[in-house]
């Protein structure tokens, strides 16, 4: 599995569509983190991050906020969705996530 941040300055990013980065964390069966890569995305247009993230291998994007339109299209290409997730160390964000703790309030963005 993999599973995305989108980070800026070193935390998770409120807008996913607004990031510096992307962590991709890879996890395996056990639900530990094997490893971890940065990558700068292309530039943000509709649809782009969606993609690119699918042809990376993608499997979850969790992120704090995002527009109904991006989840739509993240669903189209497969990948799972998590909104609402705090600010933090992108690494302690997917380990709440795989072990079913972590804690999403509202999506920080409603377009």
């Amino acid at each position: 599995m993999k599973i995305a941040i989108p980070v800026a300055d070193g935390r998770l990013c409120a807008h996913f569509g607004h990031c510096e980065e992307f962590a991709v964390m890879d996890v395996d069966d056990s639900k530990t983190i094997i490893g971890q890569t940065r990558h700068t995305p292309p530039m943000h247009e509709p649809g782009v991050l969606p993609r690119w993230l699918h042809e990376m291998g993608v499997n979850v994007i969790i992120a704090g906020g995002m527009g109904q339109r991006a989840q739509a299209i993240f669903a189209q290409n497969d990948i799972e969705v998590v909104v609402g997730a705090p600010t933090g160390d992108p690494e302690e964000i997917v380990q709440n996530y795989l072990q079913g703790m972590i804690q999403c309030g509202d999506n920080l963005c409603d377009h």
